[in-house]
């Protein structure tokens, strides 16, 4: 028989419903009958004990809400009944320790990655065409048009086909090429971007540790960058962020000032030319054997539901303390949705001062978005709280389990690149595409996202692999999912055989013999986190 009912820390005075239920329905739980009073759609929340107006509500072992109103046993949880409460933290209150998994049949693993000289090792090899400031987007755009035409020989798309058809009048099919991509071990991929220029100084000089992030990232091979001039991101304020980043790089950055060269013609002749030789000769790595120890996995989820922190993100907890185990890397960000979770994660920081600077950073957060008229509590999107996300604590501590349970060994800064093995948080916006443009532009070679409702975000360098946090989900939109997790929900797999499966899917896309969905679709997004005003 299926459970209706699941607790997920024994500590909760809630459950999460597994099914629909109607009211008047009898459900055996933990020894006793529970009466449900109302129609609970699955992933929603049901009390476990009768609280009163301002009771603390408690899930994953954590303060998550407070009763608005009396909410008797059985009854489901809801917007009007409940709101965001969360626990007030100061520093750490107590010692940790952390038994490590057992990771001997994963010690002597590898995948096949590219070797950078300065250590790193990445999982794709590609050339990135990108612009200082915004003024460069149109010249972008038709580098893009001219590579990706000439050089990747894409075909045509359905829907544009299906357009051509209607507007002759006559079914139409496209010719294909008679020849395949020009370059067999390389990608060629472009961004775009509305900084560099207009807004306070210190956005330039983020979004100039941001694109210094995807140049240093080991999944770049090298870089073609487009300058105005005259705008605030200057030529010396880029290579300035790069040397801090590091000052060794020995990648080919070629970088082409329009000012300076006079027409567009002029300009875009010579970066066709120069940018050829430069990616025919980034062609000639190939991919070599690499120690897990060199995976550099973000851990992201968008679109989550009710059962995102009970089956996905828990299992990339798992996939998280294993990699940290063997000396690999993992990035926990979006820092809105830490909300009510700050205390463990301070305490499990390694270091007092990094847990100082973890509270900082998010104080001064939440200082900014109060000070704008808003406040954390207002994270959940109309998504979330649909799916059973109805509070911002409840959908933070549902969302950390992502960092698994291994120690914090760093606190970054947005823009600062990871240099410690292990566990590091990221400061980032909840915004899915900042938090993984910004963990990719920290280092992250592989990213993993869950979700319960359905994103199709894709990053430009680094392979983002889709996990649904349901079965349902991976049904419906089998184009956007690689892994689903459904199979925790019914009770069929633990999180710890899931999380096998899920690590041997990350060697097979990290090695190249799998492509995400994501990238079979050629989503490429990359938005830059505005922490400033416009001037």
């Amino acid at each position: 028989m299926q459970k209706k009912l699941i607790k997920v820390h024994p500590t909760d005075n809630v459950a999460v419903a597994l099914v629909n239920l109607k009211a008047g329905d009898v459900v055996s739980f933990e020894g006793e009958e529970i009466n449900i009073l109302s129609d609970t759609k699955s992933k929603h929340k049901i009390a476990l004990e009768t609280f009163e107006t301002g009771a603390r509500i408690i899930m994953y072992g954590v303060l998550v809400g407070s009763a608005n109103n009396t909410i008797k046993k059985g009854d489901v949880l809801t917007t009007e009944n409940v709101k965001h409460q969360s626990e007030k933290v100061f520093g750490r209150t107590e010692t940790f320790s952390w038994t490590a998994p057992n990771v001997d049949k994963w010690k002597d693993k590898t995948f096949l990655g590219y070797h950078r000289e300065d250590g790193q090792v990445g999982t794709e090899n590609v050339w990135l065409f990108f612009p200082l400031v915004f003024c460069e987007n149109r010249n972008i755009e038709i580098l893009k048009d001219v590579f990706e035409k000439e050089l990747l020989k894409q075909r045509a798309n359905p829907h544009q086909m299906l357009l051509r058809s209607l507007v002759s009048g006559a079914q139409e099919t496209e010719v294909l090429p008679t020849t395949s991509d020009v370059f067999d071990n390389i990608d060629v991929k472009f961004i775009t971007h509305p900084g560099g220029c207009g807004s306070i100084r210190q956005d330039s000089e983020s979004l100039a540790k941001l694109l210094a992030g995807y140049v240093n990232n080991p999944n770049v091979a090298g870089a073609t960058v487009l300058s105005l001039g005259c705008q605030n991101l200057q030529i010396s304020t880029f290579k300035n962020a790069l040397n801090a980043i590091n000052p060794n790089l020995n990648k080919p950055v070629l970088i082409f000032e329009q000012q300076q060269m006079g027409t567009v013609d002029n300009m875009l002749t010579a970066i066709v030319k120069e940018s050829f030789e430069a990616i025919k000769k980034a062609n000639e790595v190939k991919r070599k054997p690499a120690p897990l120890s060199k995976l550099r996995v973000g851990l992201e989820c968008g679109g989550s539901d009710g059962f995102s922190g009970i089956s996905a993100n828990p299992t990339l907890g798992a996939v998280s303390d294993i990699l940290t185990a063997l000396n690999g890397i993992a990035i926990l960000s979006e820092f809105p949705e830490l909300c009510g979770v700050e205390q463990e994660l301070v305490n499990r920081c390694v270091e007092d001062e990094k847990g100082e600077k973890f509270l900082k950073l998010m104080k001064t957060y939440e200082k900014s978005v109060i000070d704008a008229g808003s406040g954390f509590d207002m994270n959940p999107s109309p998504g979330n709280i649909k799916d059973g996300l109805i509070t911002d604590a409840m959908k933070s501590a549902g969302a950390a389990k992502k960092g698994g349970t291994s120690p914090v060994q760093d606190v970054l800064d947005y823009g600062e690149y990871i240099t410690k093995p292990g566990l590091n948080l990221l400061c980032t916006p909840g915004n899915d595409v900042e938090s993984t443009t910004a963990m990719v532009g920290s280092g992250a070679n592989v990213v993993l996202f869950t979700t319960g409702l359905g994103t199709p975000t894709g990053n430009p360098i680094a392979p983002i692999i889709k996990v649904s946090s349901n079965t349902e989900l991976a049904q419906k939109m089998p184009d956007i999912i690689d892994i689903e997790t459904g199979a925790v929900i019914r009770g069929e797999k633990t999180i710890e055989e899931m999380a096998d499966e899920m690590l041997e899917f990350i060697i097979d896309v990290a090695s190249g013999k799998i492509q995400t969905k994501a990238k079979l679709l050629n989503q490429n997004d990359f938005i830059p986190w505005r922490r400033g005003v416009s001037l």
